[in-house]
Order: C-alpha cells, then structure tokens, then sequence
C-alpha cells in the first residue's frame, strides 16, 4: 500500500473509541425505558419463577429449597396432571384448527365482494376489542338454561343440554367463546394477504382455463403461506395459555373436564397458594409451547413459499 493511501485512512483516536457516537447514545437513552421496563417486569420475573419451581413456597412462609420434587410430583404423584395437560392439547388442536379454517374462509368471502369490505373487516374484528372477562359473562347467560340459546332453540321444538354442566359440551362452549372474541384478528390478517396476491398471476391462470378452487389453492394459498404460518404460530401459543374463558364461564368443571394448565397454574398459585408447584407447572406450559413452535418452524419448510 502506498505510503499516499496510507496517509487517507483517518486514525481514530483513543478518545473517539473511549466513547459511543451521538447518535449510538441517543438511541441507547430512548431505549433504555423500555429495556428496564422489560427486565423489571418480565425478564425478572420470569427468572424468579424458574427459582420459585424448585422451592416449596405456600405464599404466607419463607420458600424452602425442595430441588425437583415439583416436577417429580408432576409426573408421577398427581393424577390431576395428565387430565389437565389432555384437556389443554384438546383445546388448543380444535381451536387452532378451527380458527385458521372459519378465518381463512372468512377472508376469501370478503375478498370476493366487491363492495363494503371495510364494513365487514370491522364487523369481524370488533370482538377482538371486548375484554374477555366481559365477553364470557355474556356468554355465560347465554348458555345458562333458560337463556338465550335455550329460549331460542325451545322456540323451535328443540331442546338444548347445560353445556357448562355437561362433561361433554362444556369444553365446545370454551371453544366457541374463544372463537368469537379472537377470529376477527386473523381474519383482518388474511384477507390483507390476499388483496396483496399480484393479480396479473390470477388473470393468468384465468386465461389458461383454472376455475375458481384452482386459482385459490395453487395460487392464492401458496402467496400468502407466510401469514397462514404467522397467524397458526401465534393462535397456537395464545391457545395454550386460554385462562379467562375458563375463568369466568366454568372454573375447570364440570369436574376437571375444562381445567387447562393456565387455570391449573392459578388455582395452585392464588387458590391453594402452592406457588412453587403453581411455577413448575408454569415451565412446563413453557417447555410445552416452545417445543411446539420449533415444530412450526420445523415444519414450514415443507409447505410455506417465500416469493422471492
């Protein structure tokens, strides 16, 4: 290297390397509310549950080290367990399922029309505004006998069980509850993605004779795969954790029919006060959904296209 380019190389001084830039600082002073947010609130506590899952802690004593007799009580004493831990993959199979199918069915009818799409993305989407607790105690007296799903089906000859008292039916009511207040989020989701397909690719394939089912599965679908991926990982995780529905509809019963880890966890923690239980559950939960999101990705490259 000539001794001329040598000399253009700005030499930066033990000064200048001593301290960030203006503009790194600047950065680090509008971020740091939200880092210390994030570790007083989250990372924390989050790091105490881990701690708490190996202690026996009752809430009103000092936490006693008990190693992993949590764990060791969750997998081989308590019967409760496998109940809760069935009726949570239950619920999070029918609902993700249903969610994804009634969501993306939803999106290609608004699509289709050619007027009042706004209309109906609000219409779809208002109940994603509800509080949950406030949505399930309507549909608590919905379903209470003498309600307005009884008086309406009597109307017609037709007779209805207490869902929320039948082993059977509790859990479809969940189901249902669940579905309305959180399908219009996917709903907005899709049918964004599918306004977004080039429509130069749909003329195409109308021109080389495909009907309407061909242009929305070997076309359509494949376009928006990213967002049908997006929206299956997030209703997966969401679906693991449902608590409030369970909280304000059924309290776990009839039974132990609609107990689900998330209501396990407060009814260790807050009503038995088996904190330290209540948090090894809690990483179980945890374990539980990052598996299943590994999966995900595991699994997306077998049907997700990127349009590159």
């Amino acid at each position: 290297m000539s001794e001329s380019a040598v000399a253009e190389i700005p030499i930066q001084s033990s000064q200048s390397r001593r301290f960030l830039r203006p503009d790194t600082q600047t950065a680090i002073l509008f971020l740091l509310p939200s880092f210390l947010g994030f570790m007083a609130f989250m990372a924390m506590p989050i790091l105490a549950s881990l701690a708490l899952s190996f202690t026996n802690w009752q809430l009103i004593s000092t936490p006693s080290f008990a190693g992993f007799r949590n764990y060791v009580r969750l997998f081989t004493v308590d019967p409760a367990f496998y109940t809760v831990l069935r009726n949570t993959l239950f619920f999070a199979i029918e609902y993700l399922t249903l969610n994804i199918i009634v969501s993306l069915t939803l999106a290609v009818w608004i699509s289709s029309l050619r007027h009042g799409k706004a209309f109906f993305r609000v219409i779809f989407f208002l109940p994603t505004f509800t509080p949950t607790i406030a949505a399930s105690v309507v549909w608590l007296l919905i379903f209470t006998p003498d309600g307005l799903a009884d008086s309406l089906i009597r109307s017609f000859g037709l007779g209805l069980p207490n869902f929320l008292l039948s082993t059977t039916w509790a859990m479809q009511a969940i189901v249902l509850v669940t579905l309305w207040a959180n399908v219009g989020y996917n709903v907005v989701m899709f049918n964004a993605a599918l306004d977004l397909v080039p429509k130069h690719y749909l003329e195409a394939a109308t021109i080389d004779g495909a009907n309407a089912w061909q242009r929305f599965w070997r076309i359509r679908l494949p376009l928006i795969s990213p967002t049908i991926f997006f929206a299956t990982v997030m209703t997966a995780i969401t679906s693991l954790q449902v608590f409030d529905e369970i909280y304000a509809m059924t309290r776990g019963g009839p039974g132990s029919a609609t107990a689900t880890l998330g209501f396990a966890i407060y009814q260790k923690g807050f009503a038995n006060f088996q904190m330290g239980y209540a948090s090894a559950l809690a990483w179980v939960m945890f374990i539980i959904i990052m598996a299943l999101t590994i999966l995900q990705f595991h699994m997306q490259r077998k049907w997700v296209h990127y349009d590159d």
